[in-house]
């Protein structure tokens, strides 16, 4: 890969927006990047956390086994994110998995000691770190909240409202969602099954309350969507 297409990735990374090239083409000397194929694991729980990634192409999902082998998902990530950043704030060795979801996922990786000295360099960047961490960690708060709370219809409906907040575009008086996810992915993310999403979204479109397309949700009145 040339050095104008790996400059390409990292400016269209959302934590960097805003810097300028040279501080770019300094991030470029201090970065590594990876390609790897869907299925692969790039990190497992236990290993040494001491590095930050910035997903260029493709999707990661992130998660955990339990005891008994299930597996949990805590995150898919789009390109432009990072991920592996609780290295950041003293985790010595990984919580969670990051497994390549996609074909031809590109990430770039950074050793800690240098993020934590571009971040000391760099305020503006230090704060959306910052930002960050406290977001995710204030998901993964709502998330357990959610399971120990709320039964799997809720889970699911709370999922597409979240996606439609954050993620949405108004036309008019509904919303529109363009997402990535599969059933599957929905139910790995609300800890429910595939047949359970599908009814549950099947519900919600016999009421007139989402319409639904390939990789699109169109909320008709989201204070409605309880």
């Amino acid at each position: 890969m040339s050095e104008n297409s790996k400059l390409w990735y990292l400016e269209n990374l959302n934590l960097f927006n805003g810097m300028d090239k040279s501080e770019l083409e300094q991030i470029e000397k201090q970065t590594k990047m990876k390609e790897i194929e869907k299925g692969q694991f790039l990190y497992f729980p236990e290993d040494p956390s001491t590095s930050v990634f910035f997903l260029k192409k493709g999707r990661i999902k992130i998660g955990s086994y339990s005891e008994d082998g299930r597996e949990s998902i805590r995150a898919i990530l789009q390109p432009g994110e990072i991920f592996g950043e609780l290295s950041l704030i003293g985790e010595d060795k990984r919580n969670d998995f990051a497994q390549a979801i996609d074909d031809e996922v590109l990430v770039c990786a950074m050793g800690m000691k240098d993020m934590e000295r571009m971040m000391e360099g760099n305020p503006g960047l230090s704060i959306k770190v910052t930002k960050l961490i406290g977001l995710r960690l204030k998901k993964t708060e709502t998330k357990l909240n959610d399971l120990l709370f709320k039964d799997a219809r809720q889970r699911i409906v709370e999922f597409v409202r979240t996606i439609a907040e954050e993620q949405g575009k108004k036309v008019g008086d509904e919303i529109m969602v363009k997402h990535p996810f599969t059933h599957q992915d929905i139910a790995n993310l609300t800890a429910s099954s595939r047949q359970t999403v599908t009814t549950v979204l099947n519900e919600l479109k016999e009421k007139n309350l989402l319409y639904m397309e390939r990789k699109k949700f169109l909320i008709r009145n989201i204070d409605k969507l309880i």
